[in-house]
């Protein structure tokens, strides 16, 4: 996994979404960069269909970018 994975996700939860570039597949939460008190077990988050999605534990917002 590359360190800007998910690099705007230092947070517990904010309104602003997490970008994942197409070579940063598959995208998942919690991400490296979150503290540990946002933690819980590690879920994949699917952005093929609708390039946007969410975690069901923390609400964390995912968005699929160009690049």
């Amino acid at each position: 996994m590359t360190e800007s994975k998910q690099e705007n996700s230092r947070q517990t939860k904010t309104n602003t979404p997490v970008q994942v570039k197409v070579s940063e597949l598959p995208a998942y939460c919690p991400t490296e960069k979150m503290d540990l008190t946002s933690s819980h077990p590690r879920v994949y988050i699917s952005l093929e269909d609708d390039k946007q999605g969410s975690c069901p534990y923390c609400g964390t917002q995912f968005e699929l970018v160009e690049g």
